[in-house]
């Protein structure tokens, strides 16, 4: 029988081990800072658990209270309204999609919500050379206060107006990004144009540099540049330029950002896989230092709401029902066929009419008979911690897998099996 130690030794082994898992994130991928890590550990190494947990709770509060407003900025025909929709993951004719193909021009700004998290907000603004607005003028028409930085974007070399609004927005030492738009009609046209002479890398190397020596010229600096194709945004810069932003952001920021990213590619997949699993370890520790009596009825209620959280991890992959109707609808079958390839419906595939909750509490009930005492609470919470990372995983590998669909269509799964940690045995 596992033996119980006593609660301080338990949630100091729990919490003595940040510095070893956060280590495995490389640095902006991280949800906390480094300060905030190497603080946490100060007052775990001195037993001032109470100053440990503040900070947790805090930390957490501000990541899950995190906004993000994003400034979209150019001129018609830019590309812009297609970026808006590919950098929300919502398709052209998708309702809340906003208006591709329009000539007309606006002197408005237009929130565009991310489809899934209403904590995300895209802003369309109009292009500085579509309003009378001098570059410090737009900015505050513009409320440039309320967003957490700009993207310029072009179809061609930035004009004139980009760069002075660059240069205005670094006077307020605010971030902002230059991209290129439209990448796969150049390399479209140039190779129709040019069959015989056509090479794809001295393309993307001549608009690079193009754009780069306009820049140079208009703002004596030379930012980066990401060239990117609002159709397919697992290819060019586009993967760079989610990185860049990611890096840029405060730590409390980046979890609500990759949580906002299309699964188009197994590197975003996995951003959204460490950051969930950074939250999670984060809300065990705080329930372990919570956990000093038995709070059992609290206990039931967190492991009823797990039916929620799982239900939250499959929508930030893309799992959610209504998404895999649609990818079932591709291959024509129903989607309790298609599930049948995946892992994470097998989790719990016993007793499918009973909820999870039921199920974890009927678990809960069986060990709470074995482990009594005021260490029990942190044993529940270990559970319930172990059975999300579980799930994370499932559904991280799901959604890698449905990359490629046709393969995963060959075989059926088996049921994900994980390894709980080490200090739980």
């Amino acid at each position: 029988m596992t033996s119980i130690q006593p609660l301080p030794y338990r949630v100091t082994a729990w919490a003595s081990s940040i510095d070893e898992f956060f280590k495995n994130f490389k640095r902006e991928r991280q949800i906390l800072s480094e300060e905030t890590i190497t603080l946490i550990k100060s007052h775990i190494e001195n037993r001032n658990l109470q100053e440990a947990l503040s900070i947790i709770c805090n930390e957490l509060r501000n990541i899950e209270k995190a906004s993000l407003h994003i400034a979209v900025t150019g001129e018609t025909g830019s590309g812009k309204s297609s970026f808006i929709n590919a950098l929300r993951g919502v398709g052209h004719e998708e309702e809340g999609a906003a208006c591709t193909g329009a000539t007309e021009t606006t002197t408005e700004r237009t929130p565009y919500p991310h489809p899934k998290l209403p904590q995300v907000t895209v802003w369309d603004l109009p292009g500085i050379g579509s309003t009378s607005f001098p570059p410090e003028k737009y900015l505050t028409e513009m409320k440039f206060g309320e967003y957490d930085f700009f993207i310029i974007i072009s179809t061609s070399r930035f004009k004139e107006n980009d760069a002075q609004l660059a240069k205005a927005i670094k006077r307020m030492d605010m971030n902002f990004y230059f991209v290129r738009a439209k990448i796969d009609s150049d390399i479209y046209n140039e190779k129709t144009s040019k069959p015989k002479t056509f090479n794809e890398d001295n393309v993307l190397k001549n608009i690079l540099e193009e754009c780069s020596c306009h820049l140079q010229e208009a703002l004596s600096s030379e930012p980066p540049v990401f060239l990117v194709s609002n159709f397919d945004t697992s290819k060019y810069d586009f993967p760079k330029l989610e990185s860049k932003l990611l890096f840029d952001l405060p730590a409390h920021k980046r979890h609500i950002f990759m949580l906002s990213l299309s699964s188009v590619t197994e590197a975003t997949i996995n951003l959204k896989r460490d950051s969930l699993k950074q939250k999670v370890y984060l809300e065990a520790l705080k329930a372990g230092a919570l956990a000093t009596i038995p709070l059992v009825g609290m206990i039931r209620d967190q492991l009823e709401d797990l039916d929620e959280t799982f239900n939250l991890f499959r929508s930030y992959f893309g799992l959610d029902d209504a998404s895999l109707e649609e990818i079932a609808k591709d291959f024509n079958l129903s989607v309790d066929t298609f599930k049948v390839h995946l892992r994470f419906p097998q989790l719990f595939a016993e007793d499918d009419d009973v909820s999870l909750g039921k199920k974890l509490w009927k678990y809960i009930q069986r060990i709470s008979s074995v482990f009594g005492g005021p260490g029990s609470a942190v044993i529940y919470y270990e559970k319930s911690y172990y059975l999300q990372n579980l799930f994370i995983d499932a559904a991280a590998n799901d959604a890698i897998a449905l990359l490629n669909k046709k393969s995963l269509l060959e075989n059926k799964v088996g049921p994900y099996v994980s390894k709980p940690p080490d200090y739980w045995e």
